[in-house]
């Protein structure tokens, strides 16, 4: 049997993570070493981007969403330089898959909100 797909989650990723490294004193607290969260941190973006990569759409919380898009071929032509009306060649470019970020609307609104400047 083929071993099925999960949906890539960013908070599942780092809560795991974190669950791994965590240990707990006598006294009943957990510690987590600055380095071992910081690792789980970044090991979590560098998997949501490879998700991403992959074609996934991946959530971060707060700060927004990451997809890849697809550019369409370009073919080669001839056109007008704007800035001296001279003509010039306009080189064919392949198709491509770039990453596309996206923000959330209310981090959109607190930028737009002059409180906070």
């Amino acid at each position: 049997m083929a071993k099925k797909k999960t949906k890539y989650s960013f908070i599942n990723e780092v809560h795991e993570t974190v669950m791994k490294t965590a240990t707990v004193t006598r006294k009943g607290e957990v510690r987590i070493k600055r380095s071992d969260l910081k690792a789980a941190i970044e090991n979590a973006f560098n998997n949501g981007a490879k998700a991403a990569a992959g074609g996934e759409r991946v959530r971060f919380p707060v700060i927004g969403t990451l997809v890849r898009k697809e550019v369409k071929a370009r073919k080669a032509g001839k056109g007008v330089n704007p800035f001296t009306g001279e003509a010039m060649e306009i080189k064919a470019r392949p198709a491509t898959k770039k990453p596309r970020w996206s923000f959330p609307r209310s981090l959109k609104d607190t930028f737009a909100n002059k409180r906070f400047w």
